[in-house]
């Protein structure tokens, strides 16, 4: 990058796509990060940029130390939050292209990191484990850069991104997304009203998580045992008003039910486990606080 380019905006609108999708997976808040990256941009704007020698390392550390503030604030806000917490869904095509990005495996873990049950496990993590990990796990970026993001020794951010990355593969125990295969079966088994029908399409351990925020009606902790799942995906079913629109689209990267009616959007997902490929997790958003960018187009990288 020139340091024409670094000086008159180009160089920060270049980087954009990549700040939001840096901000995006250390929040799981669309609304969130998009404020993140506009307060990088004003600290931007304001900078002595003669100083500045790399835009891009520059812009990392600024955006991620709002970020651990953002998400400092968000563990409080959560105190009042209404029932379960489930991150932004985004709807695609999202992910631009990232002009750095030569290897193909750094491109998977990317699109990996983005899927919602992913960031449903980034978020059990403290703010600095999972700044850390998106940072050296997600965005290769030096140790050396990230102690100066998190006020740490880089040993010490290495021992951090181990423990985070350990914590992670825990908590995802394999699952991947439903494919859309998978997904239709449940979709249909759903609109049978057959409570068995679903049954058979779920793991012993299914949980399902339903966040509807404080404006919607939604079960207000995770709802286990097939049973008690199939239930309340056929009652969902049941309250679907014929003019709804359904369909199956790519949210977060993976395959997801997109229910559209008078009463606001609902987004469905669902995770399978490795050995059998039942579904083994479904997420429910419903909160319409957090649907309300889901017919825009989002450029993240």
């Amino acid at each position: 990058m020139s340091a024409d380019e670094q000086n008159d905006g180009a160089g920060f609108a270049v980087e954009r796509p990549r700040l939001v999708g840096l901000a995006y997976r250390m929040l799981g808040s669309l609304v969130d990060a998009e404020d993140v990256v506009q307060e990088a941009w004003l600290r931007w704007e304001r900078a002595d940029r003669s100083t500045i020698e790399h835009l891009p390392g520059w812009l990392t550390t600024v955006t991620s130390r709002l970020a651990i503030d953002r998400l400092r604030a968000q563990r409080r806000r959560r105190e009042d939050y209404v029932g379960p917490w489930l991150p932004e869904p985004i709807v695609g095509p999202w992910v631009s292209a990232d002009p750095t990005a030569g290897d193909p495996a750094s491109a998977v873990v990317r699109n990996e990191s983005l899927e919602t049950g992913f960031l449903v496990v980034l978020d059990t993590l403290g703010p600095v484990e999972r700044v850390v990990f998106v940072l050296a796990d997600v965005f290769a970026v030096p140790y050396s850069q990230i102690a100066d993001v998190v006020d740490r020794t880089p040993e010490a951010c290495r021992q951090v991104a181990s423990r985070a990355r350990r914590k992670v593969a825990e908590g995802r125990a394999g699952r991947r997304p439903a494919d859309d295969g998978l997904l239709a079966e449940l979709v249909g088994a759903i609109a049978s009203g057959r409570a068995d029908a679903v049954i058979e399409l779920l793991a012993p351990g299914v949980v399902l998580t339903s966040d509807g925020g404080a404006l919607r009606h939604a079960a207000r902790r995770p709802v286990v045992l097939p049973e008690r799942v199939a239930r309340l995906l056929v009652n969902l079913g049941a309250r679907t008003t014929p003019e709804a629109t359904l369909a199956i689209e790519q949210v977060n990267g993976a395959a997801a039910l997109v229910i559209r009616s008078g009463a606001g959007p609902v987004v469905l997902s669902a995770e399978r486990e490795p050995v059998h490929g039942s579904i083994e997790r479904v997420h429910l958003m419903m909160n319409p606080d957090k649907l309300a960018a889901l017919e825009r187009r989002v450029e993240l990288s």
